[in-house]
């Protein structure tokens, strides 16, 4: 087999300085007929390394950190890699079955993360702006409209088999490989169905990429959505690569979009040699961890810090996997008087994977400081009792996790087993709260708060992922008072109400703690190196730099059903959404960078739970807490209530507030309190005085009665509701489930 063609070519092409590609401190040692009278008599080594960005030896992913052991002939390249030389069988058969996603040898260079810079992107022509070589990125995402500056393609001003799309790599890189697309776009399809692939090192002489002794050519697409991968016959050298495409839709015309997957070559003539990879100095498990990883990873931590660490689960998805969340506390497993709750939550979206990441490594970060004695996480976490749950769509994972980070396309594992969208499977809350306060003659009379869950969403019919139950539960269970949720596939902080009034398609649709989620927002957004940087283009066809990477969620785009309106509308908490990255599920090797990019916003989003008012409302002759007092600041139209042990927690910007506190049974309580610059919260306690007893006489002697909440009444009712028919479902798939695992047990049997 003449495999060695390809890799030869770009050998010859390296010139005067290529002789032998240094892999993991093994040589590739060239042994082949000079027929070039380039390469000179003296030849020198380079170093090839895949684009990892970890530093201190930590590696990142086993497709991440695999160096090519390579020895080139004119016959055969032999690739192995120091990590698969196995002891035993038995452990190259565990390897192989421990994931079914595909191995790819080096990492992605980066145009859909965008490491890939614009400038570095060339193509043979275009028709406009809008159809660039800079739009030719994997998965990239086009306007409402085509014929804007923000289509979803590369695509060719003429339909021949001259056309190319180039990268420059700025250095020596092994290619291994490619993945294409097609077009994305609503109203036309196009896509490239096969393709040749030349490299160069000075865009002047290009060489074809060989199969053997024939030019190879790669199969492209059928599809404008679905990645596809082409792994070369033999991994390449060069600094310059072309995709040449020879066949596309014949409905259609040339466009593309694509990743390039390439390890660096380190060599003495690379100027970029002295540049300082960018990457991480913490020590954490930077990979994509798949459940059985991430209970692993979880378990690790609890056992580094037990004193300050607990795992539980608070329910199951669909296909049984369990929804684990990690507290970190100085007294984990109670809630403290005074003590606020925080959340994070990620993977509402299965195949939106670097929130999961970067939550379970938050998990380590905060363990091992706090050991370390960190003054800052040692205060976090002794004065806040912290809930991370790092993947509330497993389901949806696993699939996107057996594609892989380049090969999940777009949507790939997005929604649960039964197809449902997470982000829009709460109850609608707002058009409840909105058409009431229509219909009131005194708007003042509307609940703004605690609003109870439809009768319809109660019912075991309706269309209710077992997640979602399982959150609302939890939500129930612990007094929230902050919280973000991670997704992904764009650069900003989104903030309530994500539903517009009327379903408007985008209307800026703002809550009554509108300045404070524009501050939390804020905080996140500006402390976040990717989402700071002035200099970062668009992710797709949105600049959020013109909001300073925040806006309003109706004025996005309206989302019915979002977690963080019924979270601001059925509970205490306040909610944001952050997008974290451009790439939905960025390979392994940019973990570390990520992980550099969201560590401060992490910390110090973490940190805003402490800012406004806070306090305990006691019965004054008892001194017992008081549950479900609610809490009125003036000016603000949206009240809380008490926790069970009466304490509560009011976010607030500074300023001086008019509190009125009032109680069923209790005369109101009003009080001024001040918040100021710092981020401590000021200590506001409430003493209520019962109604007198004389005064309940005579309400009963009128034939009336004691007023109670109704609204309070209501919303536990409907609690109930939803646990009850949760618990019938459970048990209806269960025994579903008996039952199939009994037919396949009886069929077994009969054969």
């Amino acid at each position: 087999m003449e495999k060695s063609v390809c890799l030869l070519a770009a050998v010859i092409l390296l010139g005067g300085f290529l002789d032998a590609a240094q892999i993991n401190d093994s040589t590739i040692e060239s042994n082949y007929t000079s027929s070039s009278s380039s390469i000179n008599s003296t030849l020198k080594s380079v170093t090839v390394e895949p684009q990892s960005h970890s530093r201190d030896g930590q590696t990142a992913t086993t497709a991440e950190t695999k160096l090519l052991t390579a020895t080139v002939t004119n016959k055969q390249l032999d690739t192995k890699t120091s990590t698969e030389v196995k002891s035993s069988k038995e452990e190259e058969s565990d390897e192989k079955t421990e994931d079914e996603k595909t191995q790819l040898d080096c990492p992605p260079l980066g145009l859909e993360s965008l490491r890939v810079d614009d400038s570095q992107i060339h193509a043979s022509s275009y028709p406009r702006t809008g159809l660039g070589p800079h739009r030719g990125r994997l998965n990239i995402q086009s306007g409402l409209y085509d014929e804007d500056m923000y289509d979803g393609a590369w695509c060719a001003d003429y339909k021949d088999q001259h056309q190319w799309l180039e990268v420059d790599a700025l250095h020596l890189t092994l290619f291994t490989g490619v993945i294409l697309q097609g077009r994305n776009s609503i109203w036309s399809w196009h896509w490239v169905k096969t393709y040749k692939v030349q490299l160069s090192n000075d865009t002047v002489d290009w060489e074809p990429c060989m199969n053997g002794t024939e030019e190879a050519i790669f199969e492209g697409n059928q599809d404008p959505e679905t990645p596809v991968l082409a792994l070369f016959p033999v991994p390449a050298v060069a600094r310059y690569i072309r995709i040449n495409p020879q066949t596309w839709y014949e409905n259609g015309t040339i466009c593309l979009r694509a990743e390039i997957l390439g390890c660096r070559v380190k060599g003495p003539h690379d100027i970029y040699t002295s540049e300082e990879e960018p990457g991480s100095k913490d020590r954490l498990d930077f990979r994509q961890h798949n459940y059985k990883e991430m209970r692993k990873l979880m378990k690790s931590v609890t056992e580094e810090c037990p004193d300050i660490t607990r795992i539980y689960t608070i329910g199951k998805s669909y296909m049984g996997l369990k929804l684990y969340v990690m507290e970190i506390s100085d007294n984990p497993g109670k809630h403290e008087l005074g003590e606020p709750e925080f959340r994070y939550v990620a993977g509402m979206h299965g195949n939106e994977a670097l929130g999961r990441e970067l939550v379970l490594n938050l998990m380590q970060y905060l363990c091992r400081q706090y050991k370390k004695g960190n003054q800052r996480i040692v205060r976090l976490v002794t004065e806040t009792r912290i809930h991370l749950l790092p993947s509330m769509n497993p389901d949806g994972y696993e699939e996107a996790y057996k594609k892989g980070s380049e090969l999940a396309g777009w949507a790939h594992g997005r929604y649960t087993f039964e197809n449902i969208d997470l982000n829009h499977n709460f109850p609608d809350l707002n058009t409840i709260m909105w058409d009431a306060q229509e219909a009131a003659a005194d708007k003042s009379k509307v609940s703004n708060h605690y609003i109870p869950i439809p009768e319809y969403y109660t019912k075991e019919d309706a269309i209710v992922a077992p997640e979602t139950r399982a959150v609302i539960n939890w939500m129930q269970d612990i007094p929230f008072v902050l919280s973000a949720n991670f997704h992904g596939g764009e650069l900003v902080v989104t903030y309530p109400f994500d539903c517009t009034r009327d379903w408007a398609p985008q209307e800026d649709t703002p809550t009554a703690d509108n300045a404070f989620f524009r501050w939390l927002s804020t905080v996140y957004a500006s402390t976040n190196l990717a989402m700071a940087n002035p200099d970062r283009r668009a992710c797709h066809y949105e600049d959020f730099q013109s909001h300073n990477n925040i806006i309003n969620g109706g004025a996005w785009h309206t989302v019915p059903g979002s977690m963080n309106d019924f979270s601001y509308l059925h509970t205490n908490c306040f909610e944001v959404t952050v997008e974290l990255s451009c790439d939905k599920f960025p390979h392994a090797s940019e973990l570390p960078i990520e992980w550099e990019n969201n560590k401060e916003s992490l910390i110090i989003y973490m940190e805003q739970i402490h800012r406004g008012i806070k306090g305990v409302v006691r019965d004054k002759l008892t001194k017992q807490g008081i549950v479900d007092a609610i809490i009125k600041v003036e000016d603000h139209d949206h009240d809380i209530r008490t926790a069970a042990d009466g304490d509560y927690w009011r976010l607030l910007n500074p300023g001086e507030y008019k509190v009125v506190v009032w109680a069923e049974g209790y005369f109101p309580s009003m009080r001024h309190c001040r918040v100021g610059m710092e981020p401590h919260p000021t200590i506001c306690d409430f003493s209520l005085t019962k109604t007198p007893i004389q005064r309940l006489k005579e309400i009963r002697a009128k034939g009336g009665r004691i007023p109670q909440d109704l609204q309070l009444r209501l919303r536990a009712l409907r609690l109930r509701k939803l646990r009850a028919s949760t618990k019938a479902i459970n048990r209806r798939r269960e025994s579903q489930q008996l039952q199939k695992r009994r037919a396949r047990s009886s069929g077994a049997r009969r054969i």
